[in-house]
This record gives C-alpha cells, sequence and structure tokens, in this order.
C-alpha cells in the first residue's frame, strides 16, 4: 500500500454534461451510486485529503463538505473558473487535479504522474491525445489564470502552452477515456465489469 500523498486531490465534477444528456457526475458507476462516488471512494486511501469541485452541492454521499467540497463562483461553466477558484482556496504549492469522468485511470498513472511533476508548473498525462486536467498543477497559476479569465480566456490548453508543462506518455488510451456520452460511458462500465471479475 502506497502512503497516502501529502498533496492534496481535486475532482472536478461541475461540467454541463450536454453530450450525455444528463448530469455524468451522478451516474451510476460499477459498485457506487454515482461516477463522483466511484472517483472519490477509489482515490481516498491514496491522498490525505480531496476535495470536489462543483457549481452547487448535488452529492448524497458522506463526507465533510464544509471542509472538502469547493463550489465555484459565477455564471459560467469553464474548468479555467473551477481552477481559479481551487488555487484560492487552497493553500498548497500544488494539487493533483482529475475529472470525474476519467474513472479508469490507475493508481499507478497517478503515482507516476506525482512523481514526474517536479521542476514543472503542470505535469499531464498523454496518450493520442493530451489529458489537460488529468496531473499536477502549481497554485503559483493563480495569476495567470486570473489573467485569462480578465482576457476572456478559457482554454485549458492555452494555459498550458504558455506555461512550463511537462507531457507523461501513456500507452493505454482506455486508462484516459472521458466519458463524454452514452456511448462512452457504456464502453467504460463493460472495462470496469471485465476487470472486477
Amino acid at each position: 500500500m502506497t502512503k497516502p500523498f501529502k498533496i492534496p486531490c481535486v475532482i472536478l465534477c461541475g461540467g454541463k454534461s450536454r453530450r450525455m444528456g444528463e448530469d455524468k457526475s451522478l451516474l451510476p458507476f460499477s459498485n457506487s451510486n454515482s461516477l463522483t462516488q466511484y472517483q472519490y471512494d477509489k482515490l481516498k486511501p491514496f491522498f490525505d485529503e480531496i476535495y470536489l469541485s462543483s457549481k452547487i452541492d448535488k452529492f448524497d454521499f458522506d463526507f465533510n463538505k464544509e471542509k472538502y467540497l469547493i463550489l465555484d463562483k459565477g455564471e459560467e461553466f469553464s474548468p479555467i473558473v473551477a481552477l481559479q477558484t481551487i488555487f484560492k482556496t487552497i493553500k498548497t504549492k500544488e494539487v493533483f487535479i482529475i475529472t470525474v469522468d476519467t474513472p479508469l485511470v490507475s493508481i499507478d498513472s497517478i503515482i507516476k504522474l506525482i512523481n514526474e511533476a517536479k521542476s514543472s508548473e503542470i505535469c499531464v498525462a498523454q496518450t493520442l491525445r493530451t489529458h489537460n486536467l488529468c496531473g499536477v498543477f502549481s497554485t503559483k497559476l493563480e495569476k495567470f489564470i486570473n489573467k485569462m479569465l480578465v482576457d476572456d480566456i478559457h482554454k485549458v490548453g492555452y494555459l498550458l502552452k504558455n506555461n512550463n508543462t511537462k507531457y507523461i506518455q501513456f500507452r493505454n488510451d482506455d486508462e484516459f477515456i472521458n466519458l463524454n456520452n452514452k456511448d462512452e460511458y457504456e464502453k467504460a462500465l463493460s472495462i470496469i465489469s471485465k476487470s472486477n471479475k
């Protein structure tokens, strides 16, 4: 068993889920009532602190909401707004960020990302494409993010391109599947049910 990481983990749960047609963070997954609870329970043994980032409190499982629920301010559904709120809230030098809709990312891959993050401001996973919101982010990026929002820039890719970003290569594309639509959700359910056998 790995000792819990001192770096805090934040699960991003505040997306619009347009392509899914319903809030994907609340969809049942594997043996859990929701994708959020699945991610939370899976990651909890490995991190001293796990936060949920969202627009509203929509979670019905037991965790310390007063301390570990980070609610975005403002109307816009933007991961950059979420990151701004996270960096204002959490006072450690860096945080591990993962989205609620990537439930298949392995603990081994997370360990690799955290270990490789030294000497970079951002360290994210890359397979056939870059997984912009799966990795380690320095909270020093808050000033840069504030400027992005003043300029109405909401692309995470812009944040990565304009800062010291390290890209860590992984071979298994399925591990980093984003559950954006029903087909991807069904595929992930199929993969997880096979791995549980």
